[in-house]
């Protein structure tokens, strides 16, 4: 039997979505159908509302619903975080004692994809640098994100800022014999002293 033209067109928005497959998505599209009319049109108000007033901030990139988030308006600007992405923030927020500034790069250098250093906030990033006394850069630790590193590392040192990476190496609880090579040689290199 051939799906309704209506389920089908919201099976493939929903499929629009990172990380959401056909299956997911019909999982969504079947549970709107079974929503309240209440409660559909309290979800589809959401969507507007957050279409209308979320943007990035001026300053650092991140999701605001104002000119500046309210990180720029707080914090301290003598230490910037750099993260690729504004959901990077909210992870460190949660985790992190350090309340610093942050930069949101809006992706990595990816040059198998088409993605070089004036296709991401670099340029922003370097206007920012006047009295920026430590910039820790907290992309991922994958391909893109330590190409994206290595490449602000060299803008950024020759201008006499600390220029720092998240410390990378064994998870806590994990155990040391099943982590790979690569992670115990990341864990020796980033040791501290205690």
């Amino acid at each position: 039997m051939k799906q309704l033209d209506s389920i089908a067109r919201l099976i493939n928005k929903f499929t629009k979505l990172p990380g959401v497959g056909v299956k997911t998505a019909q999982r969504y599209a079947y549970g709107v159908i079974d929503m309240s009319e209440a409660d559909a049109a309290e979800f589809c108000a959401a969507i507007d509302d957050v279409k209308r007033t979320v943007r990035y901030c001026s300053e650092c990139g991140n999701f605001s619903e104002s000119e500046l988030c309210a990180v720029c308006k707080t914090r301290d600007k003598r230490i910037i975080t750099v993260v690729a992405y504004p959901k990077d923030v909210q992870a460190l927020e949660r985790a992190s004692a350090l309340k610093t500034s942050y930069h949101v790069l809006h992706g990595t250098l990816s040059p198998l994809d088409g993605r070089g250093p004036e296709d991401i906030r670099i340029k922003q990033l370097l206007a920012r640098l006047d009295g920026v006394e430590e910039v820790i850069l907290a992309t991922n630790p994958d391909v893109e994100g330590e190409a994206t590193a290595m490449y602000i590392a060299k803008l950024i040192k020759p201008l006499g800022i600390k220029t720092t990476r998240l410390a990378q190496g064994i998870s806590m609880g994990s155990d040391i014999e099943y982590a790979d090579e690569v992670t115990l040689a990341r864990a020796l290199t980033s040791r501290i002293e205690i």
